[in-house]
């Protein structure tokens, strides 16, 4: 990859690593751009690295651009950029991975028309987000993401990352209406994109019920969507047929 460094809200500069799309056996008609999955890590506050991966290969060798964001809360560029995050998880998240797209667009190295979100966990409620508060994608992926911040609060979170929501949000219930502020759940009347929901049966994490309420949600609305249910699996998925 290419490490990227480009401009953000605020007057910012964020970080993401850029892999362009490579075939041995096939190339795009003369002046077509490509399109870009934009791609957004969990934790929050962990990272994404250069490490090789064979599921940014898949999309690479087949065409698309994809662009891996260490958004501001990222862990590995200091102490400031990690604690850009604070306060503003749903939001700061947000505007790097659309800036990160942006970026790429306005330097013709990605379809503005065929921009794409994927992200796990954290990353799945970024993407979320993203469908929901913005019209900058075409479509996009939550692997077991949260819809519902206030819910995940009050009894769908787990014990192992009790009170991380009151650094990364606001205290709770103090904070009530920031965590209804920033729950796509709650603005369904906004989401027109295609939207892929997948999730682990048994994820102890981030449980089935918040994939669901969304799910529901573009049942009603009737948006494009499909929801895949992995019997077996948890808060990533292991089975080689998954």
């Amino acid at each position: 990859p290419h490490a990227l460094e480009f401009p953000t809200e605020r007057g910012r500069t964020a970080h993401a690593l850029f892999y362009e799309p490579t075939s041995p056996d096939h190339q795009a008609p003369q002046g077509e751009r490509r399109p870009l999955i934009v791609m957004s890590h969990g934790g929050p506050t962990g990272a994404t690295t250069p490490i090789f991966s064979l599921a940014t290969q898949f999309w690479t060798s087949r065409g698309f651009a994809v662009v891996d964001v260490n958004y501001g809360g990222s862990t590995g560029y200091g102490r400031a950029y990690r604690e850009r995050l604070n306060g503003e998880w749903g939001v700061v998240d947000l505007e790097d991975c659309v800036n990160a797209a942006k970026y790429l667009v306005e330097r013709g190295q990605a379809d503005g028309e065929r921009l794409l979100i994927t992200g796990g966990s954290a990353g799945g409620y970024t993407t979320m987000c993203a469908l929901t508060f913005t019209e900058d994608f075409a479509a996009g992926a939550t692997y077991f993401g949260i819809s519902d911040l206030e819910r995940f609060e009050t009894g769908d979170g787990h014990k192992f990352e009790l009170m991380y929501n009151h650094k990364l949000i606001g205290p709770y219930p103090e904070d009530a209406e920031v965590y209804r502020a920033r729950s796509p759940i709650n603005f369904v009347d906004r989401i027109s994109t295609p939207m892929l929901v997948l999730q682990g049966a048994d994820d102890q994490v981030v449980p089935p019920a918040q994939s669901e309420l969304i799910v529901h949600a573009l049942d009603e609305r009737q948006i494009p969507h499909a929801y895949l249910l992995f019997e077996g699996e948890g808060h990533g998925f292991r089975k080689a047929e998954n």
